[in-house]
């Protein structure tokens, strides 16, 4: 964590102050996720099975506790930024439109040059994945939202989304987000739906080294299983294999992204095309920069199971004003000079 904290320190005064040793000006670019837990407005949505949070419901999903809500990601989003926000923040269990754009025009996210892209999947609930990208530092070009073929015609989930934009180098960062599906049944139960959904992701991303000379591939998301699990080393496997900057618990300052009865998982994840691995790349990862973002204030004492877990907005029905029942996860890049994809 130090040594994370030493190198963007390093990466951010470059970014000021000129170029290093070979001429060629740098810029840190901070990547983020963060599983929002229940963000939703509201408004009835009679499509969806959104009754749990609206005003009447048992939770009583008012107005003002929706509000704190966005304050509260907002809170998360500026922190993890330390001198700025992140260039890229992919966010999931994010309901719609409405709130995406609460969160970047009536929180302190408003000072910044956000923008985003929204899936619309067939989760029955109506949660969705998004990407908020700063426009001067990302330089949008399309998005495409993905419906993943379920060997199970009944499974409905959260599509994947795919952005591609430019960045100050020139080059073409293709960018992933997904919401795996979940345990709901058992890990084994519903193994195999996470297993389709990283098959198919899989072949997506080799699909763009057809497209792409040299592509850049960021993949972030919470994948509902763990680095050892099936589904994650698939991706880490074949002739274009991503580097899962969360595999090795001994690098992570806690157990886990996740705590579920007791017990922590690393359920979210940034992985990485090989590309942003190497140093003389234009666009490369900064060695030791990902990390679980874990401020104190994201935590409260696990009265049940002991020791902490996340401060979330509700624990089971009970109010707590917190933030989610995850903690986000970032990684660093540097962005050079030169290079065309």
């Amino acid at each position: 964590m130090k040594h994370a904290f030493y190198v963007f320190c390093i990466t951010f005064l470059l970014s000021l102050f000129g170029c290093p040793a070979g001429g060629k000006a740098q810029s840190a670019f901070r990547i983020l996720f963060y599983n929002t837990e229940n963000s939703f407005d509201t408004t009835d949505d009679p499509e969806k099975q959104d009754d749990e949070y609206l005003p009447e419901s048992g939770r009583h999903w008012t107005r003002g506790r929706y509000y704190t809500k966005m304050q509260q990601i907002a809170k998360v989003i500026t922190a993890a930024g330390e001198w700025g926000t992140p260039a890229l923040v992919g966010l999931c269990e994010v309901e719609n439109d409405s709130v995406l754009h609460r969160l970047v025009n009536h929180t302190p996210l408003k000072a910044f040059p956000y923008r985003y892209c929204l899936t619309h999947g067939s989760d029955p609930r109506g949660i969705n994945i998004a990407l908020l990208y700063q426009r001067d530092r990302f330089a949008y070009l399309g998005h495409t939202a993905y419906r993943i073929p379920f060997r199970d015609p009944e499974k409905h989930s959260r599509d994947l989304l795919h952005v591609w934009g430019k960045v100050s180098t020139g080059d073409t960062l293709d960018v992933f987000v997904c919401h795996f599906p979940s345990r709901y049944g058992g890990e084994k139960g519903s193994e195999s739906s996470r297993w389709d959904a990283a098959s198919y992701l899989h072949r997506l991303c080799d699909s763009l080294s057809a497209i792409r000379q040299h592509p850049t591939l960021v993949v972030m998301g919470d994948f509902n299983d763990t680095p050892r699990n099936k589904s994650l080393r698939l991706l880490s496997s074949g002739s274009h294999p991503l580097t899962n900057l969360f595999a090795d618990p001994a690098r992570l300052t806690q157990p886990g992204s996740n705590k579920y009865q007791g017990n922590w998982l690393q359920l979210d994840q940034i992985l990485l095309s090989p590309s942003l691995l190497s140093p003389d790349s234009p666009i490369h990862y900064v060695d030791g920069s990902a990390c679980l973002f874990d401020p104190s204030f994201l935590f409260t004492e696990d009265k049940t199971y002991r020791g902490k877990r996340p401060r979330r907005t509700y624990y089971g029905y009970k109010y707590e004003g917190g933030f989610s029942d995850h903690l986000p996860v970032r990684a660093d890049l540097i962005i050079g000079t030169g290079g065309d994809n």
